[in-house]
């Protein structure tokens, strides 16, 4: 194995791995606050990179799509909170049970529209090709993407950590009625984070759509990568979130190379043995 292959399935990575946070941030907040442990999480990923190939089939223009894409689903989880508010004091049989049966209703919905086959989607013509560092070459969009999934997590970190919605929502994570007697509406609070977290991950799937194309279930490879990195990294954590990602990333993308049948096992292999070691994740807490 050369040098540069290493150095390239390292940097694919950190792109995926970067994917993965933003994918698993959302679901680890959510569980962290609420409790709730959202299957259907994995739909707004699906639901995010089809967006983006009906836009770009309509329009012709990825930037519209990397907009439009994630706002739509935003804007419709933030409305359809309420009615989902009402699964958040059941037992988790039922969360579980309610939400998987959302998660395939959807499922099967994109493949009547649009049949089980897979869609390419084309990478914008500005991000075709690659950079050059010297003797290493790699494409424009995934460093395109790599910049953006920082970019992003960096502002999500100030939202949590410099603003009055992060403190509350850190507030309410410690201790929900303290926050309520407090006067604070937390139902808002919920709904926003509920938005949130559909937007990234929608925002997960449009990035992705040009690198492997979309298909119907991608939703569920999505929904089991995030549970392991929420695992991996602690739940309701950043940070954990964060390391979590970038952790599976690198370890499943440099696997590709010396054992490519098992590149996807060694993701669950870690996660069990963070579970061994550290029973609330790298970064969480009891």
């Amino acid at each position: 194995m050369t040098l540069n292959l290493l150095l390239t399935q390292i940097v694919n990575g950190l792109g995926v791995g970067m994917i993965y946070f933003m994918i698993a941030i959302g679901l680890s907040i959510i569980f962290g606050i609420m409790h709730f442990i959202n299957i259907a999480h994995g739909a707004f990923y699906l639901v995010g990179a089809y967006l983006c190939y009906v836009l770009i089939a309509a329009t012709g223009n990825f930037w519209l799509a990397l907009v439009l894409a994630p706002a739509i689903v935003g804007v419709v989880a933030w409305l359809a909170e309420p009615g989902v508010r009402r699964l958040y004091d059941l037992p988790a049989s039922f969360q579980i049970l309610a939400t998987l049966g959302l998660a395939l209703i959807i499922q099967e919905v994109v493949i009547l529209i649009f049949d089980p086959v897979g869609k390419n989607v084309a990478a914008p013509a500005l991000l075709r090709g690659a950079v050059m560092f010297g003797d290493f070459a790699y494409p424009k969009y995934r460093l395109f993407v790599i910049a953006v999934a920082a970019a992003i997590a960096a502002v999500l970190w100030l939202l949590l950590e410099r603003t009055n919605y992060g403190a509350v929502l850190r507030a309410g994570t410690e201790s929900m009625p303290t926050v309520e007697l407090l006067g604070i509406d937390i139902s808002r609070t919920f709904s926003l984070t509920f938005a949130i977290g559909a937007a990234l991950t929608a925002l997960a799937g449009v990035l992705i759509a040009p690198i492997r194309g979309v298909e119907p279930f991608m939703g569920v490879e999505a929904l089991s990568i995030a549970f392991v990195v929420i695992v991996i990294g602690g739940i309701g954590s950043f940070t954990g979130a964060l390391v979590g990602g970038l952790l599976i990333g690198v370890v499943q993308s440099v696997m590709t190379v010396f054992w490519a049948a098992g590149a996807s096992v060694m993701i669950y292999v870690a996660m069990a043995l963070v579970i061994l070691l550290r029973p609330h994740g790298l970064l969480g807490r009891a």
